[in-house]
């Protein structure tokens, strides 16, 4: 049997006569915080791009750790020293911790202890913009990454996806400055993922694209390692269940985005427990073992959709880290309060979003609807970069 040829145009006529209208690209358009250009639909993409490589095999499925977890647990994060573990992957998170540390055996060991000061202190300290006497120490001991850079503040605080990307490429760059193009080998990524799926996928993609980018350019062909948490800004402290379902798609956007190792932080957001910890973490159980998203390579390669918002955020991160560099770098953007203006005026927009509903947040502006207590005003600040949820408004 054979079938007729069927034209883009075709189609687009089809849907038009469907939709009753002569303007389908205008009617169909959805207008969104992050300026990228979303089509209704994609037949083509026109720039394809290669599959994009992670550092580990499988992504680890990080839990908390705790005494009583299950020995089928391989990856855990830390706020303590542990002990007594074998052939486990561990993250370590907290400074204060480093004088204990104890490496044992088969383990490998990972730092997640961010360096940098967020807070734009000139300070001998911070002179250049990040701890050196803390990344000294790091460096010395047998971390398999020992650099933590950390944009999930950023993400948190209300960045837009291109402002995250350009900051992790911006204090990658202070770094190599002080140490040279050997610490990008180092250097492990924590971005918090949010509630865009495919967005997000593209997000994660794309800091793939921007760091080799940058590597070569220093004559090095370095793949990023990246660690994947889920996003505090859209929880809610009323609402887990809704918390639960959000998380579990963050976390499949990041497995299938590529991350390196994933992590959902508790969806209870107050009368945390044993049980909620291990609800949280089996969400990544149930995604690798019935899904298997956490193999692939590159999942979202070959997704026109997919493959388009990760070329508009890259080169837009780009263009975004080139700024950073004309103001003297990521350091001297937040000495001057530049960077936490941007970040301010972001999370203020994407916050007016959320008061008039054009972000729904089930169970906190929509069924039920509940009442705003708090202005914009009181949640952020203009002079510091602080994690806000939007929920905050309402509680």
């Amino acid at each position: 049997m054979t079938f007729p040829n069927t034209s883009l145009q075709d189609w687009e006529n089809l849907v038009q006569k469907q939709l009753k209208t002569d303007d389908l690209y205008n009617l169909l358009n959805k207008e969104n915080l992050e300026g990228i250009t979303v089509k209704p639909y994609y037949d083509s993409v026109e720039k394809p791009l290669a599959a994009l490589p992670k550092v580990e095999e499988s992504t680890h499925l990080v839990s908390e750790f705790s005494s009583e977890m299950d020995e089928n647990v391989f990856a855990v994060l830390a706020h303590d020293p542990v002990h007594s573990l074998s052939e486990k992957t561990i993250f370590y998170s907290a400074e204060n911790i480093l004088d204990d540390l104890i490496f044992e055996g088969d383990n490998n060991y990972f730092s997640l202890i961010d360096v940098f000061n967020d807070l734009g202190e000139h300070s001998e300290t911070y002179q250049y913009g990040f701890s050196k006497v803390t990344m000294d120490v790091m460096i010395a001991m047998p971390f398999k990454r020992s650099v933590c850079i950390d944009i999930s503040l950023h993400q948190n605080a209300g960045a837009s996806i291109v402002q995250q990307l350009g900051i992790a490429l911006a204090k990658t760059k202070e770094l190599t400055e002080v140490y040279g193009k050997d610490i990008l080998n180092k250097i492990i990524f924590k971005v918090a993922v949010g509630g865009q799926y495919f967005f997000e996928i593209a997000k994660i993609r794309a800091l793939k694209i921007l760091f080799n980018t940058y590597s070569k350019e220093l004559g090095l062909n370095e793949i990023p390692y990246i660690f994947a948490e889920t996003s505090l800004r859209n929880k809610s402290l009323n609402d887990a269940e809704n918390n639960l379902i959000r998380s579990t798609l963050e976390i499949s956007s990041a497995m299938i985005g590529g991350a390196d190792a994933v992590f959902a932080n508790d969806y209870k957001m107050c009368e945390q427990s044993e049980l909620s910890a291990e609800i949280s973490y089996k969400q990544q159980i149930v995604l690798a073992y019935e899904s298997i998203i956490n193999v692939f390579e590159d999942a979202g390669n070959g997704s026109y959709f997919v493959e388009d918002l990760t070329r508009q955020f890259a080169e837009k991160a780009w263009q975004f880290f080139l700024e950073c560099e004309t103001e003297g770098g990521y350091f001297e953007m937040l000495n001057k309060g530049i960077l936490q203006k941007k970040i301010y005026e972001q999370g203020i927009r994407e916050q007016k979003w959320v008061e008039e509903g054009r972000i729904k947040l089930i169970g906190v502006n929509l069924y039920p609807k509940l009442e705003v207590r708090k202005s914009t005003e009181d949640m952020y600040s203009p002079n510091k970069i602080q994690p806000v949820r939007w929920a905050e408004m309402f509680e």
